[in-house]
């Protein structure tokens, strides 16, 4: 059998859609298992720009099938935009998407609170994307969900709808909102779901079956690794389980399954929202534009700082990393030094990553290491052997900093721009 991850080793935005559409003409299926639509997934080949945001980013290949996972919060709405959006390029879904009765769905009530919570929290807020995620998988964890199984018996689902809004208004109404009605969330929802009916199944015998016929699985990850709610910097992390091992949950394909760990790595660091982020550049100018971007899913501005080799080290690490996909590296062609943070110092004496709270590492020195740029346009390069002599060096100081090889690296946003090193 073979399956293969696809996952950010920063804090998302690294280039996994990217990553996922180069990589997906050699498999069979690709599958999503975390997250939900506050992942944006940016493709760009020959069929032209496309965002995606829940469908796996595989379906631009016609061989693929493509599974959204159990452990998906799916919003509906997004999810049928997405598919006509798909549709209207050409691309066939039809028995080639499917999506597991098991993944919750993200409720109205659940747009509402995110937005109310991160009000309420004031200078405290953690950043949410708002779009009801992280409300999502605390219902999940607290037994409260309501799921797609749930949709196909609608006095069932009436019963948990009122149960639920008769807990969430409360809430709502002490936040100083207002309380949602019953009979348009049931309809809606009644709506979507005949919809969506034809691409809702029970994912366990289609996965169970490929793997015992040694089709090839790629799964792509969802935010990044130092997002994860366990080991990235809490409390400014997402909902659900980011790291490798969470594909077992969501999309129920056991451990020992798992053949080939793919660590996405953008050549600088970048984020959205709150939370530390230790090589962050502070000054306005030139370097700090350069390094920022505006986020695929909710057109925030990025931060940007060097790269952080501490923190992709440790995250190459607890996922088990065998290789990296390092992306943008087009981006420091324009500067003549490029810093590099080759760890931590914090009150007076060198710390790594996992010694560190989240307002610990937002505390942190970082040690630099200077290396010179190569100053040239590399976007046309498409073996390794046409970058300049310090990019290639670059790679390699990464290479040897986070302990894992480069095989992938992009030099452009086109499917094309890609060296396999």
């Amino acid at each position: 059998m073979s399956v293969t991850i696809v996952l950010g080793t920063q804090w998302g935005d690294e280039g996994k859609g990217k990553a996922v559409d180069v990589l997906a003409r050699d498999f069979d299926f690709v599958a999503r298992f975390n997250g939900g639509n506050n992942a944006g997934h940016t493709v760009i080949n020959p069929r032209g720009t496309f965002k995606i945001h829940l469908v796996p980013s595989g379906i631009l290949y016609p061989h693929t099938r493509c599974l959204i996972g159990g452990g998906v919060a799916i919003d509906p709405v997004v999810l049928i935009e997405e598919i006509a959006a798909l549709r209207a390029t050409g691309v066939k879904i039809e028995k080639r998407l499917y999506i597991s009765r098991r993944a919750h769905l993200i409720m109205p009530y659940h747009k509402s609170l995110d937005g109310l919570y991160e009000e309420a929290k004031g200078a405290g807020a953690t950043g949410t994307t708002r779009r009801g995620i992280g409300p999502a998988f605390a219902d999940k964890a607290s037994y409260n969900g309501i799921r797609w199984s749930d949709l196909a018996d609608a006095d069932l689902f009436a019963e948990k709808l009122r149960t639920q809004l008769a807990l969430k208004n409360k809430i709502i109404a002490a936040l100083g909102s207002v309380p949602l009605e019953f009979q348009k969330i049931f309809d809606d929802y009644r709506a979507y779901y005949a919809v969506l009916k034809p691409y809702i199944v029970e994912l366990y015998p289609i996965i169970e079956r490929g793997l015992r016929a040694k089709e090839k699985f790629l799964l792509e990850q969802a935010q990044g690794a130092l997002l994860d709610p366990d080991w990235g910097t809490y409390p400014f992390v997402t909902g659900s389980t980011t790291l490798a091992s969470a594909a077992t949950a969501g999309l129920g394909i056991p451990p020992r399954a798992l053949t080939r760990i793919i660590g996405v790595t953008k050549a600088y660091t970048t984020r959205v929202g709150a939370g530390p982020l230790p090589t962050e550049i502070m000054e306005e100018g030139a370097t700090r534009h350069a390094l920022q971007e505006v986020a695929a899913t909710t057109g925030r501005i990025r931060r940007g700082g060097w790269f952080d080799a501490e923190v992709v080290r440790f995250a190459a690490r607890v996922n088990g990393a065998d290789e990296l996909f390092l992306t943008k590296l087009d981006i420091l062609s324009q500067f003549e030094t490029i810093q590099v943070c080759v760890g931590y110092e914090f009150e007076g004496r060198r710390a790594h990553y996992h010694d560190l709270d989240a307002y610990q590492l937002a505390r942190v020195k970082p040690i630099y290491r200077a290396l010179r740029g190569w100053q040239s346009d590399i976007t046309r390069a498409r073996k390794y052997a046409d970058l300049p002599l310090r990019a290639r060096q670059y790679v390699e100081t990464v290479e040897k900093l986070v302990g894992v090889p480069v095989r992938w690296i992009s030099v452009g946003p086109e499917r094309e721009a890609t060296i396999k090193k």
